[in-house]
């Protein structure tokens, strides 16, 4: 094997993988190089691949400890140690803390290898310790330290979890009465409450991550600024206490050039991110100064200075960041001059030069906090269900902060499926597994906590990440890329411990190129699986209600995905002719071919579940309409899986989807709003038909 295969290998870039369609695809030497610079290994010649070989055997050897260890509660804990002293003194730090404390002799430990690292003799030996309770600890051998991570075998599940249902929506599409051309965060209380008192169990959203509040329109809430944060056009403004105490901020609304653009933002099919921006920050802003006249040294003034406080650096950081982005003009930070670097001199001076700006979005972000704990609705037996993307943009806050996490010259991507015959790169930037390793995972856990806050359902976006990501090399096509490996093991264990400890049920979006053995593991850890009607078929059959795994989420569609109106009208396949999106006519007519088909199997597997209404035969392709809707709901109601989820699309009947992957800027990704209002939706005797139905259907089945 050459070397730089080697090297490659030796830090997890696979070699090869298999596409979702059979086709083996190789690593190229130049995708190899590309990935390995992105993790600050040395490959362009001979010389530093070596070097780089070298460097990589003796990094083992150099752990006294490893630099975390990860391990399964109440079972035995197996610490590899390389020193070379002779007596073992041993100390666990419990979180709590209390201590557990041990000696031993290194004779007495069987050695496991041995190697000579610069002229010295280093023995690979084992210490087994106790088990511990879950938690995050410390443990000390002699002068030497580790964090010490204990986790649950498996995920938090409701006790006597049976069969659930949801209704799964995009937060910006909402309409109300209220909302200023975009859903906030009372719509969300809106929803919920209507939902649970139809019998719902979740609610379920699209990710609520901070996007860039100085490029609004890039809406996608899958290519975030940040993670950890929270999105403030969500923000109901007129829900801010401020609001009220304001006499100013109410006075904005009535200013003609405000009181013309909410009019028309409330009224259009879409949203229109740059003018829901303009409003509302102005507002805010005045709202964040009268908070800083009247409230600096009273209750409301040490809540938001606590809530600050808990939230610490990352808070501090994304509030600079938000101010350097105005600052500069652009988010893109590699054009900040030095402030690129959150720890120069320059990003100091210019946080301090403008400590009220970054206050302000501090506040914004205390205020989403406060809203969104607020939509709950305490009768739901699971609550909210949230959405966590699988990366933040290149160009976001995240990266910026935390630049030795990524692998900033390269794109996380798919490789071809059926739904892009080309592959996918997804403009955001993968984690370097090792540096997260290396850093005891504090990046990963803070995520899956802030995410879980308010949450009781999480669905991880493309799960198969915490065991692999598909590496696009920057400026490359998918065709370039090769899949890099990340510790699934110790991120599914640190999952599994928030997600118990915040009573959070974890669903894994496993579609598309899964690995094999995959889906296996996830069920062993409890995360259930993401189950979408259109992919569950085989053979032309569809999967009856009774095939599908108990531990699943189970939905007609997604936000990437035709609507189930659209489905059979084949609007996502006129889309996709529109965006050019197909390579030829002959696969567009392919794929209208293959939905009639569809549609025969689907009429053919309701018919099985006596579902299909008189008259209607698996061969006449009827038009759409409200029954064969509500066929489809009760057929998926019926299913074994812990959870169902309908599209609040589907329940509205609306026939666009909300993203179309791979459509230009002239595809309005992001940005429909739903036809009707909650309020109208909410008194549509259809729809409540059609939720009855599910409950029937969910409380009938076996």
């Amino acid at each position: 094997m050459h070397a730089l295969d080697r090297l490659a290998d030796a830090v997890g870039i696979e070699p090869r993988y298999w596409d979702i369609q059979g086709h083996l695809h190789e690593r190229s030497p130049d995708t190899a190089r590309h990935l390995l610079s992105a993790m600050g290994i040395a490959a362009r010649s001979d010389t530093e691949i070596a070097a780089s070989l070298k460097a990589q055997a003796d990094s083992v050897w150099h752990e006294v400890l490893p630099l975390v260890i990860v391990a399964q509660e109440a079972c035995e804990i197996a610490v590899p140690l390389r020193l070379r002293a002779q007596n073992l003194r041993w100390t666990i730090d419990f979180e709590n803390g209390a201590q557990k404390s041990g000696e031993c002799s290194l004779k007495d430990l069987p050695v496991e290898d041995r190697a000579e690292i610069e002229a010295q003799a280093i023995s690979l030996t084992r210490l087994h310790l106790p088990g511990a309770q879950a938690g995050y600890h410390r443990l000390h051998v002699n002068e030497f330290s580790a964090p010490l991570i204990v986790a649950p075998a498996q995920c938090y599940l409701p006790l006597g979890a049976n069969r659930y249902w949801g209704i799964a929506a995009q937060l910006y599409a909402l309409r109300s009465g209220h909302n200023w051309g975009i859903g906030d965060f009372s719509d969300l209380r809106a929803l919920m409450e209507w939902a649970a008192a139809q019998g719902a169990g979740a609610v379920g959203i699209n990710p609520l991550h901070a996007l860039f509040l100085n490029s609004p329109e890039c809406a996608s809430p899958y290519s975030p600024s940040s993670r950890l944060f929270l999105n403030p056009l969500y923000l109901d403004v007129a829900a801010i206490p401020d609001f009220a105490e304001s006499a100013q901020a109410r006075a904005m609304l009535e200013s003609s050039s405000i009181a013309d653009a909410l009019r028309q933002a409330r009224a259009a099919s879409h949203v229109d991110y740059r003018k829901v921006a303009a409003i509302k920050l102005a507002v805010l802003k005045r709202l964040f100064e009268h908070f800083q006249e009247i409230h600096a040294g009273d209750d409301r003034g040490h809540a938001f200075r606590k809530f600050v406080g808990d939230a610490g650096a990352d808070l501090q950081s994304f509030a600079t960041f938000q101010m350097l982005s105005e600052h500069f003009g652009t988010h893109d930070w590699l054009r900040w001059g030095d402030a690129r670097d959150p720890a120069s001199a320059e990003t100091a001076s210019l946080a301090r030069a403008n400590p009220l700006r970054i206050a302000f979005f501090q506040y914004l972000q205390w205020q989403c906090a406060e809203q969104l704990a607020a939509a709950r609705a305490p009768s739901m037996a699971i609550g909210l269900y949230a959405d966590l993307a699988v990366s933040a943009d290149v160009q976001s806050a995240d990266h910026w902060a935390h630049q030795d996490l990524f692998m900033g010259s390269t794109r996380v991507g798919a490789p071809p499926d059926p739904f892009n015959e080309t592959g996918q790169e997804w403009g955001v930037v993968p984690l370097d597994p090792h540096r997260l390793r290396a850093t005891g995972y504090r990046h990963f856990i803070a995520l899956l906590r802030a995410n879980m806050r308010h949450a009781r359902a999480l669905r991880i976006d493309h799960v198969m990440s915490l065991m692999r990501i598909f590496a696009i090399p920057e400026g490359g096509t998918p065709a370039d890329g090769a899949y890099v490996r990340y510790p699934l093991d110790d991120l599914f264990a640190i999952t599994a411990l928030e997600s118990q400890r915040n009573r959070c049920i974890i669903i894994g979006e496993d579609l598309g190129t899964v690995p094999e053995g995959f889906r296996e593991r996830m069920s062993r850890a409890h995360a259930l699986s993401y189950r979408v009607l259109y992919f569950e078929k085989e053979h032309g059959r569809f999967r009856r209600p009774e095939e599908f795994p108990h531990l699943a989420c189970v939905t007609a569609s997604t936000h990437d995905l035709a609507t189930l109106h659209g489905f059979w009208a084949c609007e996502d396949i006129a889309a996709k002719s529109r965006q050019r999106i197909f390579g030829s006519l002959e696969q567009e007519e392919n794929a209208r071919q293959e939905r009639a088909a569809d549609k025969r199997a689907l009429l053919e597997a309701l018919a099985a579940e006596n579902l299909l209404l008189h008259g209607i035969t698996t061969q006449s392709l009827p038009e759409w309409t409200p029954e064969l809707a509500n066929a489809i709901h009760a057929y998926l109601a019926r299913s074994l899986g812990i959870l169902f989820m309908a599209q609040l699309d589907d329940l509205a009947n609306e026939r666009l989807q909300v993203n179309l992957p791979g459509a230009t800027t002239e595809h309005p990704n992001w940005q429909k709003r739903l036809a009707h209002s909650l309020e109208e939706l909410s008194s549509d005797i259809a729809i409540k038909d059609t939720m009855s139905g599910i409950v029937r259907e969910r409380a009938s089945s076996k």
